[in-house]
């Protein structure tokens, strides 16, 4: 077993204490830390009350103290006129805008859960979800509203972010009643049930309770180093386990400032670096890749401190390419899942410069890894198995649904990996996308990795496809540079002094661009779907 709080220790100073929930269940947790992220708010407001908290995309100024007071307004509106209170399930659908950031803190006050809904899905699949989380009233952006008529036939209110580009688009929502005073004693409620992407019959609604949240939000801010000082953008959707916990969530406790962005821009992100000074992003290997496209407009960002990393696998290669463009900055690379409210592992240091490159870091403070084989055994340091988490960030059940990934207080992440003799967690493969070439089995990672490393290839995805020989082989996708002449052949050439026969890809497709699911990871069932047919 790897224990985070074991690995960490001579790293960087790092207190725990022993809590014994009402469930039966003990964890480890950062000691003192607010019951939510609605009094971490409230802290940090007392604290930087005329300090700039979050700049929307119209790059209008909110500060801490506006924010608090627009929490507690719309808290008011939403307990008193529509109902809300401990317990109730309430959906929010929209971009990224200062009014998802308001409604999420107002529910957090109430001790309600938000449920968060892709604004990338159709109508159908969010209609599926509404039904699934047990919904009883809907927040949403104008542009959806229309969505949700049949719902408020069944009871269900609504109510409709009007004219976000104007101005602040909950200012109608107020009552005049009494302020109602935030739940007490929540550090053990539920605060979000969050949907796990895939499609819509196979999403499973993650139960994120508050300690959860405070022990991410914590445990980034320690092993990243944030503080007051730093500032940030939220590129990808807000309401991703990334952009709720890992971005909003960590800078309204650390104090630090952040930028909302609608839609995802690399150039305006880049921009945006320069312009304000940006220290810190936090972003999947597939932005990383659209910002990398960007950077001869942008071959200096001295601000730019810090980058994290996780969602999918990242090539070592891009990493390299990253500290060549920006050498002074920190390169961290994160592994997490929604079911570990985003941190698993952190690397600590410069992934970009280190011997252990490629590997996803250290288990974080309070949490506990697993490698285990097939018949639940737990192997030995440099073998392969699946992962298996316990720890202060791990739910405790999905919602509506029993699954076999959770056992015994453990989850079985459905990731295939290793540790190394020092702790350090290598990534390799989803079970599910091992690929099986006639018994030999390649790990779509790997090879990916090494298509990277050829030159005037940009981007790589791996699967596995049908083969009436083997039963299956490795296919692979590629997008290359502008005016790179590779081709199949000279690509499998290549690839043929790197990496062993049977690994090499049967097919490879040269195509614009690789698949991506709502999430903005690789869609490997399209993927596989697409070279099968050709």
């Amino acid at each position: 077993m790897y224990s985070g709080i074991e690995l960490w220790k001579t790293i960087i100073p790092y207190e725990m204490e022993e809590i014994n929930l009402s469930s039966g269940k003990t964890i480890f947790s950062c000691p003192g830390l607010p019951g939510n992220l609605y009094e971490a708010l409230e802290i940090t407001a007392g604290s930087f009350p005329n300090k700039p908290a979050v700049i929307d995309n119209y790059d209008r100024i909110c500060t801490y103290s506006d924010l608090l007071q627009k929490v507690n307004v719309f808290a008011d509106y939403l307990h008193h006129e529509l109902h809300i209170k401990k317990g109730s399930h309430v959906a929010l659908m929209m971009y990224n805008c200062l009014e998802f950031c308001v409604s999420f803190f107002s529910l957090l006050k109430l001790g309600a859960v938000t449920i968060p809904l892709p604004s990338k899905y159709k109508e159908n699949e969010v209609s599926s979800l509404i039904e699934k989380a047990d919904v009883q009233c809907i927040i949403c952006d104008q542009n959806f509203y229309h969505w949700f008529d049949k719902f408020e036939v069944q009871g269900i209110k609504r109510i409709c972010c009007m004219d976000i580009e104007k101005g602040y688009g909950l200012d109608n929502y107020r009552t005049y009643n009494t302020t109602v005073s935030p739940v007490k004693n929540s550090f053990e409620h539920d605060a979000i049930i969050m949907f796990t992407s895939g499609t819509t019959s196979q999403s499973k609604g993650v139960i994120i309770k508050n300690y959860n949240i405070m022990n991410a939000v914590a445990a980034y801010q320690k092993l990243l180093s944030i503080t007051s000082e730093d500032i940030s953008v939220i590129p990808i959707p807000i309401y991703h386990v990334t952009g709720m916990v890992a971005l909003l969530g960590l800078f309204i406790y650390s104090g630090g400032t952040l930028y909302l962005h609608k839609i995802f821009n690399a150039r305006r992100v880049l921009q945006c670096v320069k312009e304000n000074n940006i220290t810190f992003l936090h972003a999947s290997p597939t932005v990383f890749s659209m910002l990398l496209k960007e950077k001869e407009a942008f071959p200096e960002l001295p601000s730019l401190k810090k980058f994290a990393c996780g969602s999918s696998n990242m090539p070592a290669e891009k990493i390299k390419a990253i500290h060549a463009w920006l050498p002074h900055s920190t390169f961290y690379t994160v592994y997490g899942l929604t079911e570990t409210t985003s941190p698993a592992t952190v690397f600590p240091g410069d992934a970009s410069t280190s011997p252990y490159i490629g590997s996803s870091g250290l288990p974080i403070p309070g949490t506990c890894f697993e490698i285990r084989d097939d018949s639940g055994v737990p192997v030995k340091a440099m073998e392969i198995g699946e992962i298996w988490i316990s720890g202060n960030v791990v739910l405790s059940a999905y919602y509506n649904l029993n699954s076999d990934a959770l056992q015994e207080g453990w989850l079985g992440t459905g990731d295939l990996g290793y540790f190394n003799e020092e702790g350090y967690l290598y990534v390799v493969d989803r079970k599910k996308d091992m690929i099986n070439r006639g018994g030999e089995k390649i790990c779509s990672f790997d090879v990916e990795n090494e298509l990277y490393k050829i030159k005037g290839i940009r981007e790589a995805a791996v699967v596995g496809i049908p083969d009436p020989v083997y039963g299956e082989v490795a296919a692979a996708m590629v997008i290359l540079n502008p005016g790179c002449a590779l081709d199949e052949c000279s690509i499998q050439d290549l690839l043929h002094k790197r990496i062993a026969k049977y690994k090499i890809p049967a097919k490879i497709l040269i195509s614009e661009e690789l698949p991506l699911t709502p999430n903005n990871k690789i869609d490997k069932r399209k993927l596989r779907s697409l070279l099968s047919e050709k």
